[in-house]
Protein backbone atom coordinates (compact mmCIF):
# COMPACT_ATOMS: atom_id res chain seq x y z
CA UNK A 1 0.00 0.00 0.00
CA UNK A 2 1.31 3.47 -0.90
CA UNK A 3 0.17 6.67 0.78
CA UNK A 4 0.33 10.34 -0.15
CA UNK A 5 1.67 12.94 2.25
CA UNK A 6 -1.25 14.35 4.30
CA UNK A 7 0.44 17.76 4.46
CA UNK A 8 0.02 18.39 0.72
CA UNK A 9 -2.70 20.82 -0.32
CA UNK A 10 -4.74 18.16 -2.13
CA UNK A 11 -4.65 15.56 0.64
CA UNK A 12 -5.07 17.99 3.52
CA UNK A 13 -8.23 19.45 1.99
CA UNK A 14 -9.54 15.98 1.15
CA UNK A 15 -9.17 14.76 4.74
CA UNK A 16 -10.26 17.86 6.65
CA UNK A 17 -12.26 19.73 4.02
CA UNK A 18 -14.58 16.83 3.16
CA UNK A 19 -14.98 14.97 6.44
CA UNK A 20 -16.57 16.97 9.23
CA UNK A 21 -15.94 14.30 11.85
CA UNK A 22 -12.19 14.34 11.18
CA UNK A 23 -12.10 18.15 11.20
CA UNK A 24 -13.95 18.23 14.54
CA UNK A 25 -11.50 15.70 15.97
CA UNK A 26 -8.52 17.80 14.81
CA UNK A 27 -9.95 21.04 16.21
CA UNK A 28 -10.72 19.53 19.60
CA UNK A 29 -7.27 17.97 19.77
CA UNK A 30 -5.24 21.06 18.86
CA UNK A 31 -7.21 24.10 19.98
CA UNK A 32 -6.68 25.48 23.51
CA UNK A 33 -10.08 24.63 24.96
CA UNK A 34 -9.98 24.66 28.75
CA UNK A 35 -12.96 22.40 29.36
CA UNK A 36 -15.10 19.79 27.64
CA UNK A 37 -17.92 22.34 27.45
CA UNK A 38 -15.89 24.33 24.92
CA UNK A 39 -15.38 21.37 22.58
CA UNK A 40 -16.67 21.53 19.00
CA UNK A 41 -19.59 19.16 18.45
CA UNK A 42 -20.75 20.03 14.93
CA UNK A 43 -19.54 22.25 12.10
CA UNK A 44 -20.73 23.82 8.88
CA UNK A 45 -18.19 24.38 6.13
CA UNK A 46 -17.75 27.97 4.92
CA UNK A 47 -16.22 29.13 1.60
CA UNK A 48 -12.43 28.86 1.71
CA UNK A 49 -12.12 32.11 -0.23
CA UNK A 50 -12.93 35.24 1.75
CA UNK A 51 -13.72 37.99 -0.75
CA UNK A 52 -13.50 41.57 0.61
CA UNK A 53 -16.42 43.99 0.46
CA UNK A 54 -14.14 46.51 -1.27
CA UNK A 55 -12.64 45.11 -4.52
CA UNK A 56 -9.45 47.12 -3.93
CA UNK A 57 -8.69 45.18 -0.76
CA UNK A 58 -7.03 41.79 -0.53
CA UNK A 59 -8.97 38.55 -0.75
CA UNK A 60 -7.80 35.44 1.06
CA UNK A 61 -7.88 31.75 0.25
CA UNK A 62 -7.46 29.43 3.22
CA UNK A 63 -7.34 25.62 3.38
CA UNK A 64 -10.41 24.97 5.54
CA UNK A 65 -12.92 27.35 7.13
CA UNK A 66 -16.02 26.46 9.13
CA UNK A 67 -18.24 27.51 12.00
CA UNK A 68 -19.91 25.52 14.76
CA UNK A 69 -23.43 25.58 16.19
CA UNK A 70 -22.42 28.37 18.60
CA UNK A 71 -21.31 30.63 15.76
CA UNK A 72 -17.59 30.31 16.49
CA UNK A 73 -15.46 30.33 13.34
CA UNK A 74 -12.43 28.13 12.71
CA UNK A 75 -9.73 28.66 10.09
CA UNK A 76 -7.25 25.84 9.46
CA UNK A 77 -4.06 26.32 7.42
CA UNK A 78 -1.28 23.91 6.45
CA UNK A 79 1.81 26.02 5.71
CA UNK A 80 4.79 24.28 4.11
CA UNK A 81 7.23 27.21 3.73
CA UNK A 82 7.60 29.72 6.55
CA UNK A 83 7.94 33.47 6.01
CA UNK A 84 7.80 36.30 8.52
CA UNK A 85 4.76 37.68 6.74
CA UNK A 86 2.74 34.53 7.43
CA UNK A 87 1.87 35.57 10.99
CA UNK A 88 0.54 38.87 9.70
CA UNK A 89 -1.55 37.12 7.06
CA UNK A 90 -2.99 34.82 9.72
CA UNK A 91 -3.87 37.80 11.90
CA UNK A 92 -5.39 39.58 8.89
CA UNK A 93 -7.53 36.59 7.88
CA UNK A 94 -8.75 35.97 11.44
CA UNK A 95 -9.55 39.66 11.93
CA UNK A 96 -11.44 39.77 8.64
CA UNK A 97 -13.52 36.74 9.65
CA UNK A 98 -14.24 38.32 13.04
CA UNK A 99 -15.29 41.72 11.67
CA UNK A 100 -17.45 40.33 8.88
CA UNK A 101 -19.71 38.53 11.34
CA UNK A 102 -21.38 41.83 12.13
CA UNK A 103 -23.86 43.13 9.58
CA UNK A 104 -24.97 46.74 9.51
CA UNK A 105 -26.93 47.69 12.62
CA UNK A 106 -26.21 44.47 14.51
CA UNK A 107 -25.10 44.43 18.15
CA UNK A 108 -21.46 43.82 19.09
CA UNK A 109 -22.54 41.24 21.66
CA UNK A 110 -23.39 38.94 18.75
CA UNK A 111 -19.71 38.62 17.82
CA UNK A 112 -18.32 35.12 18.39
CA UNK A 113 -14.62 34.11 18.71
CA UNK A 114 -12.51 33.17 15.71
CA UNK A 115 -9.90 30.42 16.09
CA UNK A 116 -7.03 30.16 13.60
CA UNK A 117 -5.11 26.86 13.64
CA UNK A 118 -1.87 26.94 11.64
CA UNK A 119 0.24 23.84 11.08
CA UNK A 120 3.72 24.86 9.92
CA UNK A 121 6.20 22.43 8.38
CA UNK A 122 9.23 24.52 9.35
CA UNK A 123 10.82 25.77 12.57
CA UNK A 124 10.25 29.51 12.96
CA UNK A 125 11.03 29.89 16.68
CA UNK A 126 14.49 28.25 16.97
CA UNK A 127 15.14 29.76 20.40
CA UNK A 128 11.98 28.26 21.90
CA UNK A 129 11.78 24.58 22.76
CA UNK A 130 8.03 24.12 22.61
CA UNK A 131 6.27 23.38 19.33
CA UNK A 132 2.86 24.80 20.31
CA UNK A 133 2.33 28.58 20.30
CA UNK A 134 -0.94 30.17 21.39
CA UNK A 135 -1.60 33.90 20.95
CA UNK A 136 -4.60 35.77 22.31
CA UNK A 137 -5.31 39.11 23.95
CA UNK A 138 -4.60 39.17 27.69
CA UNK A 139 -3.80 41.77 30.32
CA UNK A 140 -0.02 42.30 30.55
CA UNK A 141 0.01 41.84 34.34
CA UNK A 142 -3.07 39.66 34.79
CA UNK A 143 -3.07 36.84 32.21
CA UNK A 144 -6.38 35.61 33.62
CA UNK A 145 -8.02 38.79 32.28
CA UNK A 146 -8.81 38.03 28.65
CA UNK A 147 -10.55 39.88 25.83
CA UNK A 148 -12.18 37.04 23.96
CA UNK A 149 -12.12 37.42 20.20
CA UNK A 150 -9.13 36.15 18.25
CA UNK A 151 -7.28 32.96 19.10
CA UNK A 152 -4.19 32.20 16.99
CA UNK A 153 -2.41 28.85 17.26
CA UNK A 154 0.82 27.94 15.46
CA UNK A 155 2.27 24.42 15.55
CA UNK A 156 5.89 23.80 14.49
CA UNK A 157 5.62 20.26 13.15
CA UNK A 158 9.40 19.53 12.94
CA UNK A 159 9.70 20.10 16.71
CA UNK A 160 6.99 17.64 17.61
CA UNK A 161 7.91 14.37 19.30
CA UNK A 162 5.37 11.74 20.40
CA UNK A 163 6.52 12.13 24.01
CA UNK A 164 5.44 15.76 24.21
CA UNK A 165 2.08 16.55 25.82
CA UNK A 166 1.40 12.84 26.18
CA UNK A 167 -1.63 13.56 28.35
CA UNK A 168 -3.44 14.91 25.26
CA UNK A 169 -3.77 11.64 23.38
CA UNK A 170 -5.59 12.90 20.27
CA UNK A 171 -3.21 15.83 19.87
CA UNK A 172 -0.30 13.39 19.80
CA UNK A 173 -2.08 11.06 17.37
CA UNK A 174 -3.01 13.80 14.89
CA UNK A 175 0.50 15.27 14.96
CA UNK A 176 1.97 11.81 14.45
CA UNK A 177 -0.36 11.40 11.47
CA UNK A 178 0.96 14.64 9.96
CA UNK A 179 4.64 14.01 10.70
CA UNK A 180 5.13 10.25 10.35
CA UNK A 181 3.18 9.51 7.16
CA UNK A 182 4.41 10.56 3.72
CA UNK A 183 4.65 9.08 0.24
CA UNK A 184 7.45 6.75 1.30
CA UNK A 185 5.24 5.14 3.94
CA UNK A 186 4.30 1.55 3.23
CA UNK A 187 3.17 0.39 6.67
CA UNK A 188 1.35 2.67 9.09
CA UNK A 189 2.05 1.97 12.79
CA UNK A 190 -0.63 -0.20 14.34
CA UNK A 191 -1.14 2.11 17.32
CA UNK A 192 -2.17 4.86 14.89
CA UNK A 193 -4.58 2.60 13.05
CA UNK A 194 -6.10 1.52 16.36
CA UNK A 195 -7.79 4.93 16.62
CA UNK A 196 -10.89 5.08 14.35
CA UNK A 197 -10.41 8.75 13.40
CA UNK A 198 -6.79 8.27 12.42
CA UNK A 199 -7.59 5.02 10.61
CA UNK A 200 -10.22 6.81 8.51
CA UNK A 201 -7.81 9.68 7.77
CA UNK A 202 -5.13 7.18 6.68
CA UNK A 203 -7.60 5.48 4.30
CA UNK A 204 -8.33 8.85 2.70
CA UNK A 205 -4.69 9.33 1.64
CA UNK A 206 -4.19 5.92 0.00
CA UNK A 207 -2.83 6.55 -3.49
CA UNK A 208 -5.48 4.32 -5.02
CA UNK A 209 -8.17 6.77 -3.82
CA UNK A 210 -6.94 9.50 -6.20
CA UNK A 211 -7.43 9.98 -9.94
CA UNK A 212 -4.55 10.46 -12.37
CA UNK A 213 -5.43 14.16 -12.61
CA UNK A 214 -5.34 14.53 -8.84
CA UNK A 215 -1.98 12.77 -8.64
CA UNK A 216 -0.64 15.17 -11.27
CA UNK A 217 -1.85 18.10 -9.15
CA UNK A 218 -0.18 16.50 -6.13
CA UNK A 219 3.17 16.36 -7.95
CA UNK A 220 2.83 19.96 -9.14
CA UNK A 221 2.15 21.05 -5.56
CA UNK A 222 5.55 19.73 -4.49
CA UNK A 223 7.17 21.43 -7.50
CA UNK A 224 5.74 24.72 -6.26
CA UNK A 225 6.96 24.10 -2.70
CA UNK A 226 10.48 23.43 -3.99
CA UNK A 227 10.36 26.68 -5.95
CA UNK A 228 9.13 28.68 -2.94
CA UNK A 229 11.87 27.18 -0.79
CA UNK A 230 14.53 28.16 -3.31
CA UNK A 231 13.26 31.73 -3.52
CA UNK A 232 13.21 32.12 0.27
CA UNK A 233 16.75 30.71 0.54
CA UNK A 234 17.89 33.08 -2.21
CA UNK A 235 16.55 36.10 -0.32
CA UNK A 236 18.28 35.01 2.88
CA UNK A 237 21.57 34.38 1.05
CA UNK A 238 21.58 37.81 -0.60
CA UNK A 239 20.83 39.48 2.72
CA UNK A 240 23.78 37.72 4.36
CA UNK A 241 26.04 38.61 1.43
CA UNK A 242 25.12 42.27 1.85
CA UNK A 243 26.12 42.18 5.52
CA UNK A 244 29.36 40.33 4.71
CA UNK A 245 30.36 42.98 2.16
CA UNK A 246 29.92 45.66 4.80
CA UNK A 247 32.09 43.86 7.36
CA UNK A 248 34.86 43.37 4.80
CA UNK A 249 35.62 47.12 4.67
CA UNK A 250 37.34 46.82 8.05
CA UNK A 251 37.04 50.37 9.33
CA UNK A 252 34.23 51.20 11.73
CA UNK A 253 32.76 53.79 9.38
CA UNK A 254 32.99 51.41 6.44
CA UNK A 255 31.45 48.64 8.51
CA UNK A 256 28.41 50.71 9.45
CA UNK A 257 27.98 51.92 5.89
CA UNK A 258 28.28 48.41 4.46
CA UNK A 259 25.84 46.98 6.97
CA UNK A 260 23.31 49.71 6.20
CA UNK A 261 23.64 49.21 2.45
CA UNK A 262 23.48 45.44 2.82
CA UNK A 263 20.39 45.64 4.96
CA UNK A 264 18.76 48.07 2.56
CA UNK A 265 19.51 45.92 -0.48
CA UNK A 266 18.50 42.72 1.30
CA UNK A 267 15.23 44.28 2.44
CA UNK A 268 14.39 45.60 -1.05
CA UNK A 269 15.14 42.28 -2.71
CA UNK A 270 13.41 40.38 0.07
CA UNK A 271 10.24 42.43 -0.28
CA UNK A 272 10.20 41.96 -4.05
CA UNK A 273 10.78 38.23 -3.92
CA UNK A 274 8.53 37.84 -0.89
CA UNK A 275 5.68 39.42 -2.85
CA UNK A 276 6.42 37.07 -5.74
CA UNK A 277 6.32 34.09 -3.35
CA UNK A 278 2.89 35.19 -2.11
CA UNK A 279 1.62 35.55 -5.67
CA UNK A 280 2.98 32.14 -6.63
CA UNK A 281 1.43 30.56 -3.53
CA UNK A 282 -1.93 32.12 -4.40
CA UNK A 283 -1.58 30.91 -7.99
CA UNK A 284 -0.78 27.41 -6.79
CA UNK A 285 -3.89 27.27 -4.59
CA UNK A 286 -6.10 28.68 -7.35
CA UNK A 287 -4.70 26.17 -9.82
CA UNK A 288 -5.33 23.23 -7.48
CA UNK A 289 -8.88 24.52 -6.94
CA UNK A 290 -9.49 24.44 -10.70
CA UNK A 291 -9.24 28.11 -11.76
CA UNK A 292 -8.21 28.52 -15.43
CA UNK A 293 -4.72 30.01 -16.11
CA UNK A 294 -6.22 33.22 -17.53
CA UNK A 295 -8.13 33.90 -14.31
CA UNK A 296 -5.09 33.08 -12.17
CA UNK A 297 -2.94 35.43 -14.26
CA UNK A 298 -5.53 38.21 -13.90
CA UNK A 299 -5.55 38.09 -10.11
CA UNK A 300 -1.87 37.33 -9.45
CA UNK A 301 -0.08 39.29 -12.17
CA UNK A 302 1.83 36.18 -13.23
CA UNK A 303 2.17 35.10 -16.84
CA UNK A 304 0.39 31.99 -18.05
CA UNK A 305 3.82 30.48 -18.77
CA UNK A 306 4.82 30.94 -15.13
CA UNK A 307 1.55 29.41 -14.01
CA UNK A 308 1.89 26.44 -16.34
CA UNK A 309 5.45 25.46 -15.47
CA UNK A 310 6.88 25.51 -11.95
CA UNK A 311 10.65 25.05 -11.68
CA UNK A 312 12.32 22.28 -9.69
CA UNK A 313 14.40 23.14 -6.69
CA UNK A 314 15.57 22.27 -3.18
CA UNK A 315 15.66 18.64 -2.21
CA UNK A 316 15.02 19.60 1.38
CA UNK A 317 11.31 19.81 0.64
CA UNK A 318 10.25 17.09 -1.74
CA UNK A 319 7.65 14.45 -2.11
CA UNK A 320 10.15 12.07 -0.51
CA UNK A 321 10.18 13.88 2.83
Amino acid sequence: MRYLDPKADLTFKKVFGEHKDLLISLLNALLPFESADEAVTEVEYLPAEMVPDNPLRKNSIVDVRCKDNRGRQFIVEMQMVWSKEFKRRVFFDASKAYVRQLGEGRDYKLLEPVYSLNLVNEIFEPDMGEYYHYYHMVHSERPDKVIDGLHLVFVELPKFTPHSYSERKMQVLWLRYLTEINDQTRNVPEDLLANPDIRKAVTEIEESAFTDAELLGYDKFWDTIRMECTLVNSVERRYKEGRTEGRAEGLAEGLEKGKAEGLKRGKAEGLAEGERINRLATARKMKVDGFPPETIAKYTGLSTDEIGTFSKCSKNISRHV
